[in-house]
């Protein structure tokens, strides 16, 4: 027997960076995505409810996150959306620590996958959680700003502001 998934639930937010659509399901965030982002899905018939619970969290820790009082997020995940590889490629997105930075071929490795650079990539632009899964944080092997599904002018900022909490 198919499990289906519950249908989340959806909130708008708009931050510094533009205007953002959060989604959960009973077990935890599934979503947080720019408006017009590549990969974004269509959330339009899921249910509104901007008082929900953890949303409200998840926009109160984003919030202190843009105005550099938090590093990281306390939310509980719901990451079942992706394949078993893309779960643990965003669980080990999960590990880069704010201020700091990995390329595609480190994170390859890092999970026990050094060849499949190509496909961690792809699962990388399809993180569902942007911010609070840190895929802005994965950079090109020469360290340049590579792919982001919000944008590289988001990417930048994401960074430039994480480096001025961390070296004030």
């Amino acid at each position: 027997m198919k499990h289906t998934r519950p249908t989340p639930v959806r909130a708008a937010w708009s931050g510094p960076l533009g205007a953002m659509t959060l989604a959960a399901t009973p077990q935890g965030l599934c979503g947080v995505w720019f408006d017009g982002q590549r990969h974004e899905p269509d959330t339009s018939a899921w249910p509104r409810d901007d008082r929900h619970p953890l949303l409200r969290a998840a926009m109160d820790q984003l919030a202190a996150y843009f105005d550099g009082r938090r590093l990281a997020f306390e939310l509980p995940l719901d990451l079942g959306t992706g394949t078993v590889f893309q779960q643990r490629v965003w669980q080990a997105l999960l590990g880069i620590a704010a201020g700091q930075t990995t390329s595609y071929g480190a994170l390859s490795a890092a999970i026990g996958q050094p060849a499949a650079v190509r496909a961690l990539g792809a699962a990388v632009g399809r993180n569902p959680l942007s911010i609070v899964v840190p895929c802005h944080r994965v950079l090109g092997s020469d360290g340049s700003l590579t792919g982001y599904a919000g944008g590289l002018h988001r990417k930048t900022a994401l960074l430039a502001l994480e480096q001025r909490a961390v070296h004030p």
